[in-house]
C-alpha cells in the first residue's frame, strides 16, 4: 500500500492520541517535571519545606550551644523546654511549607521534616569541631550525636513534620470549602 492510497478504514482519519494503558503500575506518559496534579512527591517542594526547617533549627541550635556553654547548671535550666519547642516547630515549619498545594501532604511533610534533621546534622558537627569541649562525636560517655538521639530525634522530625503536613492540608481544605460556600452564596443571591 502507498502512502497517497485511499485509506481503506470506514470511519474518518484523527491525530492519532497515545493510548493510556489500564494497568495502575503503568509509568505515566506525561514526564513528572511537566507540573501535573498526580501522586507523585514534589522534591522541590520537599526541599524547599527542608530548608526553610533548618532556618527556624540552626539558630536556636545555636542559641542552645551558646546557653549550654555559658550556663553552670544547664541540663535543669528553664531554656530547655522552650529550646525543644522551638526545634519541634522547625521540623512542623518544614512539613507545613513542603505540603502546601500538594495531593500528599503528610508525606511531603515527612519527608521535609526529616530531610530538615539531615540538612541540621553537618551544622551540629560544625558546632562541635568550633567548641572542642572534650567530648566524642559519636562515641564517649557524653557523645554529641548518639546513635540513639539520631534515631529518636528523626522519629520526632518525621512526626512534626507530619504534623504540618497535615495542618497545611487541613487548613486548604477548610479555605477550600469556604471559597465553595461563599461561591454558593454568590450564586444564590445572583439567581434571586
Amino acid at each position: 500500500m502507498t502512502d497517497d492510497a485511499p485509506s481503506t478504514s470506514s470511519t474518518p482519519s484523527t491525530p492519532s492520541t497515545p493510548s493510556v494503558p489500564s494497568t495502575p503500575s503503568a509509568p505515566p506518559s506525561v514526564p513528572p517535571s511537566a507540573g501535573r496534579d498526580d501522586d507523585s512527591i514534589d522534591w522541590r517542594a520537599v526541599a524547599r519545606g527542608a530548608g526553610a526547617g533548618l532556618a527556624v533549627i540552626v539558630p536556636v541550635t545555636v542559641l542552645h550551644a551558646v546557653l549550654e556553654h555559658e550556663i553552670r547548671d544547664f541540663q535543669h535550666s528553664a531554656w530547655r523546654p522552650p529550646l525543644f519547642l522551638l526545634i519541634l516547630a522547625g521540623y512542623v515549619v518544614a512539613g507545613w511549607i513542603a505540603a502546601r498545594g500538594t495531593v500528599l501532604p503528610l508525606t511531603q511533610g515527612t519527608l521535609a521534616g526529616s530531610g530538615a534533621l539531615v540538612l541540621w546534622i553537618p551544622v551540629r558537627i560544625a558546632i562541635w569541631a568550633i567548641r572542642e569541649d572534650q567530648r566524642g562525636l559519636f562515641s564517649g560517655h557524653d557523645a554529641v550525636l548518639k546513635p540513639g538521639q539520631l534515631v529518636s530525634a528523626l522519629l520526632l522530625a518525621a512526626a512534626a513534620g507530619m504534623l504540618g503536613g497535615w495542618l497545611s492540608g487541613w487548613i486548604a481544605r477548610r479555605r477550600d470549602q469556604a471559597a465553595d460556600r461563599t461561591g454558593a452564596d454568590h450564586e444564590a443571591e445572583r439567581v434571586r
